[in-house]
């Protein structure tokens, strides 16, 4: 097997570790590709780059992006013919940690209620909250929405989620949801998980934001499309949403001086959740598992659906 890689260094030494038996050729990101690079497969980079359709043209049959989404990549220059198949899930679990870690400095007032000298209002006095009892709304129940999932239930949150198929609940204990407004009506959080496509554009908007639990506590980290941003100013500004925790916006970097750097109810973070130690690993390793499945002739992980979208 010949395998096209975008990614050089330890990346492309990890790859040719684990499938002993496929050459791996690391190809440059601009520029025509040297005359030997041919290969039956491609790891890409999520947002493609400018010699994307030379590369395809060395006869590439399936093309693994690296990343849980395809939002950005350039997908009308893969062949129809050509399987896309993504690290999806290869991120959940520190996404997953970063939800939990932004519901809990919610609830527990940090880093608001950190001091450095004698507290005016007094010692051993706050008004704290607490997970336990409380109700997470999941809009998308994939990979991160179930690692979400997880974790919240062992805090003692109830969760409820909904998705776009009306398949049943992925987790014991998860309630399913017939449509967003329902969810909307009864999360204290409720976090954005699911992809961005035509779909999911502006899914956060007015009208589902009307509806929502007064005091809620937003997330997210899927894309920023999903939300309307200026509805969700308004929401902010009357106090329908009290914090939302921002991971994902658009567009990313935000310009300066933008109205979320400064409003008092944003936390925003510049799209990094999904940072662990070994991040990258978990994202190549996906591929290195479909590099075998790929050889054995066996079914790909994390298939790109084209008409959906991811």
């Amino acid at each position: 097997m010949r395998v096209l890689t975008q990614l050089g260094g330890a990346a492309a030494i990890r790859i040719a570790e684990a499938v002993p038996e496929a050459t791996v050729i690391v190809v440059p990101g601009h520029g025509d590709p040297s005359p030997d690079a041919h290969g039956e497969a491609l790891l890409a980079l999520p947002w493609g780059t400018p010699n994307l359709a030379q590369v395809l043209a060395r006869g590439v049959r399936w093309v693994h992006v690296l990343g849980t989404g395809i939002d950005r990549f350039p997908l009308h220059l893969v062949a129809e013919d050509v399987t896309v198949t993504c690290s999806r899930g290869g991120s959940a679990v520190p996404i997953a940690e970063w939800v939990l870690a932004v519901m809990l400095a919610f609830e527990k007032r940090l880093p608001e209620t950190w001091i450095r000298d004698v507290p005016a209002g007094g010692w051993h006095t706050a008004a704290l909250g607490g997970l336990a009892g409380k109700v997470l709304g999941l809009v998308g129940a994939g990979a991160i929405g179930q690692a979400v999932a997880t974790r919240a239930l062992a805090f003692g949150m109830g969760v409820r989620a909904c998705r776009r198929t009306a398949a049943p609940s992925p987790i014991a204990g998860v309630e399913m949801d017939p449509d967003l407004t329902s969810l909307v009506r009864s999360a204290d959080h409720l976090v954005l998980a699911a992809p961005a496509t035509p779909a999911t554009r502006g899914l956060i908007g007015a009208q589902v934001l009307a509806a929502v639990k007064p005091g809620v506590h937003l997330v997210n980290v899927a894309r920023g499309s999903l939300i309307d941003e200026q509805a969700l100013r308004a929401a902010l500004d009357d106090g329908r949403v009290a914090t939302a925790s921002l991971d994902a916006v658009e567009p990313e970097p935000l310009p300066a001086g933008h109205w979320m750097f400064a409003h008092p109810r944003v936390r925003l973070s510049p799209h990094v959740s999904w940072s662990a130690p070994d991040a990258l690993d978990e994202l190549v390793d996906r591929f290195s598992d479909n590099l075998r499945r790929f050889r054995d002739g066996r079914p790909f992980a994390g298939v790109v659906d084209r008409a959906a979208g991811y």
